[in-house]
């Protein structure tokens, strides 16, 4: 995207609570939907447990799952409209509190529509706890033509949390023969560890610009998947492995690359297909997740749906 900013290890003023507390925002009154949802998750002896949740507009989360082991809750988050329309605002804030684990992620692509001159906007905020651990691994953003989108991500660790966060950004309907010609999204994603900023990163592309097309922007290309690591720094040999697996996979179809900031491993895929940037994230992420959790990697059944 134009104007991108990576920033690790910077400080900020104030610390966050010891353990996450996720308030429920008041609906405000603008034009297009509002919605938000506020979720908590706590660890009760063994077993995470959804213990609040608090919704308002079209946003809902499912029953809380548990297909691997009662120390991780999965929740599926929904949202029933099935698309975004100018002027829609979306809130999604999920708090997991000491020891407890919990997974997030969603039944089917996010369309984003156009916005008949209205911006749309999502908002998510992360509080993780000490000890504790948070995946957030949506499935695919597709932007329409004309669309016009702000996108915001905060993640607020506390002591040693875990942290494995993952998007896959899709420029137009390219199945549909439909380009990302017109319109503009921007984006901004903050990490932070008791407070101090450990990853930044800032955005936004314009639909026909020079920067899709760019070899310091998309470089032509319509997917962009971006997947963040945080707890610890790994070995030589695992980032190794990491390029061999995308070498492998994505051969000359996509470019693929690992960085490693001390505690902060981020990759990024950029190609022109979803369902290879999809594989490619969760063949990483089944790589890294029993390096950094000590779990294997299931995959959700409802990615397969």
């Amino acid at each position: 995207m134009d104007n991108l900013i990576t920033q690790p290890s910077l400080p900020t003023a104030g610390l966050a609570p010891a353990v996450p507390t996720v308030p429920s925002p008041e609906p405000t009154r603008r034009s297009g939907d509002q919605a938000w949802l506020s979720l908590a998750f706590a660890d009760d002896r063994g077993t995470t447990r959804l213990l609040d949740r608090a919704h308002y507009g079209p946003l809902r989360v499912q029953k809380a799952l548990y297909p691997e082991h009662p120390s991780i809750c999965h929740a599926i988050i929904v949202h029933p409209p099935g698309g975004v329309v100018g002027g829609d605002q979306l809130s999604i804030k999920a708090g997991v509190g000491e020891r407890a684990h919990a997974f997030l992620t969603t039944p089917g692509a996010a369309k984003w529509y156009q916005a008949n001159g209205k911006i749309s906007q999502q908002q998510v905020t992360l509080q993780v706890a000490d000890a504790a651990t948070l995946e957030w691994l949506p499935q695919e953003s597709i932007f329409f033509d004309q669309a016009h989108v702000a996108l915001e991500h905060k993640v607020e660790l506390q002591g040693d949390a875990r942290y494995i966060g993952g998007e896959i950004l899709c420029f137009g309907r390219t199945a549909s023969g439909e380009t990302f010609d017109s319109g503009r999204v921007s984006q901004q994603t903050s990490i932070r560890r008791d407070g101090k900023l450990l990853y930044f990163e800032q955005g936004m592309l314009n639909g026909g610009s020079d920067a899709m097309h760019s070899r310091l922007g998309l470089a032509a290309c319509t997917v962009c998947a971006t997947l963040i690591v945080v707890g610890k720094p790994f070995p030589g040999s695992l980032l190794q492995q990491l390029r061999e697996l995308a070498s492998q996979l994505t051969g000359d179809r996509a470019s693929v690359g690992a960085t490693q900031m001390k505690s902060v491993l981020v990759l990024r895929h950029l190609g022109h297909s979803s369902e290879l940037a999809r594989r490619w994230m969760m063949q990483t992420w089944q790589l890294i997740r029993p390096q950094l959790l000590g779990h294997e990697a299931l995959v959700p059944r409802i990615w397969n749906t």
